[in-house]
């Protein structure tokens, strides 16, 4: 939630004598384009049965933010529960409306499935059977190309529920595909009880430091749902392992640890090749998990290789080519930085957050802007200040929305920038404040390394000219030789450090880094 929402939330809380909680109403009148507004009133107006109904006023009241008005829609404290009734009544009527329009706008091959489902439904009630099995078996052709288990059980049940029929379906075939399709749902649902799982123990790792070897994971995971090795080569099972695999090696810092599973998945996809659009989503995010993958052990022409493969299927579908087009630029951007095509690489990003949408998700929006405010740190470029002044949500917002290990780097590169400009005040204060935040979580997660580092920017913003000692240059410089510091990001920290005692930018510290652990 915004910030002013949060004022505004806290503000009514105080003032308005029912003290309603407005969060989730307000949310849901978030989601309404001005013409989505305008469809809803409509709605409502239909909806009234009475001329006294005030829910239309109330959603007008909640949109201009008129506490005051909202006081007098009942000036009697005895109507205390007649207001939470019409609340609560228009937050349903709201959702009825948020479901028809997105049954009704939705194109998706899925919903054309479901939309068939319900007309046969209705078809077969009417005494129209012929008619009726000729929806299902389209619709029935859509759901098991798309691998919609559930949604077929649906389908073969109305069938065997009219297979007595003339017009129906031998039943012996009929029930044969029917125990076919349960098996499969038994095992979807398994590779899904077997995927929340390893999502908890993820959690686990994230939040309360438990160190657990990621192969051992998964393989007692998979015997723990009894899941065969081979049930896990699809589509879905391989994405859903490959987001386990990058956010543990995002939280090892070290992404030489997944570098089995990586394998195994690239031949699969070479293995698997398949255009087939069910599976379009899930190709997309395996190549763009692929590119970054690669962009992390320094490898960036196998990085931009996927990313060109998921350009391409991108573009075949404009649906995908929206939800992924932020984060394709974004590692497009980072393989061009890192790889000394600076300008480039900054204009980038640039020109995308000068195109995003409403449509855009927020936590891709504030990803671009840190990477920005990155680039143009490292460069000594001095309009890093006001990217990191748009950064404007709080720790907790970005933790949630983002992650932690996300906005801990965002608070190193805050703490870093303000230093390099001689904002000595502002960096000390941001690295008090980190650390009284981050440090019990840090210790916890055995990440001292980032506190170790922390102490080495503390002693420089401290006396600056401790950066040209050389005990304190032989500290920074062995930090190159712990395991956990192989990260290009980490390695950016470093460079940072080092650039201190260098003549030359942290950007041209780096790119000699690069170089040197490349070869």
């Amino acid at each position: 939630m915004q910030i002013t929402d949060d004022i505004f939330f806290r503000s009514l809380y105080r003032q308005h004598k029912f003290q309603p909680n407005m969060d989730s109403l307000s949310e849901l009148i978030k989601l309404l384009t001005p013409t989505d507004k305008k469809l809803f009133k409509h709605f409502l107006q239909r909806k009234n049965k009475r001329l006294d109904v005030k829910n239309i006023q109330l959603l007008n009241l909640i949109e201009t933010d008129d506490i005051t008005e909202i006081n007098k829609l009942y000036t009697d404290d005895k109507n205390k529960d007649a207001y939470h009734a019409l609340r609560k009544r228009l937050q349903d009527s709201l959702i009825l409306f948020l479901s028809q329009k997105t049954f009704e706008n939705t194109n998706s091959d899925a919903h054309e499935a479901l939309r068939l489902l319900v007309v046969s439904r209705f078809l077969l009630e009417s005494d129209l059977p012929k008619i009726a099995f000729k929806c299902l078996g389209k619709a029935e052709k859509i759901a098991g190309h798309l691998e919609q288990f559930n949604l077929l059980n649906e389908l073969l049940l109305l069938k065997l529920q009219y297979a007595h029929l003339p017009e129906a379906e031998d039943l012996e075939v009929l029930t044969a595909r029917f125990m076919q399709n349960q098996s499969h749902m038994q095992l979807d649902a398994k590779l899904n009880m077997a995927y929340a799982y390893l999502r908890q123990q993820l959690q686990e790792i994230h939040l309360k430091g438990k160190v657990v070897n990621l192969t051992t994971l998964i393989i007692t995971t998979i015997r723990k749902y009894k899941i065969s090795m081979q049930d896990l080569m699809t589509y879905k099972s391989v994405y859903q392992i490959l987001y386990i695999a990058n956010e543990y090696a995002a939280i090892q810092q070290n992404y030489g640890l997944i570098e089995r599973f990586i394998k195994r998945i690239d031949q699969f996809i070479k293995n698997n090749p398949t255009n087939q659009q069910a599976y379009l989503f899930y190709h997309i995010y395996i190549l763009y998990y692929l590119a970054n993958f690669h962009l992390r052990q320094k490898q960036f022409n196998q990085s931009a290789l996927y990313l060109n493969k998921m350009m391409a299927l991108m573009e075949t579908d404009n649906r995908y080519y929206l939800l992924f087009y932020l984060r394709y630029q974004l590692l497009s951007a980072l393989n061009l930085f890192f790889t000394g095509v600076t300008d480039e690489a900054i204009l980038l990003l640039q020109q995308s957050l000068s195109k995003i949408k409403t449509t855009s998700k927020p936590e891709d929006l504030e990803d671009l802007r840190l990477c920005l405010a990155m680039f143009l740190g490292l460069t000594n470029d001095k309009s890093s200040l006001k990217q990191l002044a748009l950064l404007s949500q709080t720790d907790a917002w970005y933790e949630k929305k983002i992650g932690m290990l996300w906005t801990i780097r965002k608070n190193l590169i805050e703490i870093l920038i303000q230093a390099q400009f001689g904002n000595i005040e502002p960096a000390m204060s941001r690295l008090n404040s980190f650390r009284r935040r981050y440090k019990k979580y840090l210790l916890k997660t055995s990440e001292d390394q980032v506190l170790l580092f922390l102490k080495l920017v503390e002693k420089y913003l401290l006396q600056p000219h401790v950066a040209h000692d050389k005990a304190y240059q032989k500290t920074v410089s062995d930090l190159f030789k712990q395991e956990g510091h192989k990260d290009i990001f980490t390695l950016s920290f470093i460079a940072w450090l080092m650039a201190r005692w260098e003549k030359k930018t942290a950007y041209q510290v780096l790119l000699i880094i690069l170089e040197e652990h490349h070869k």
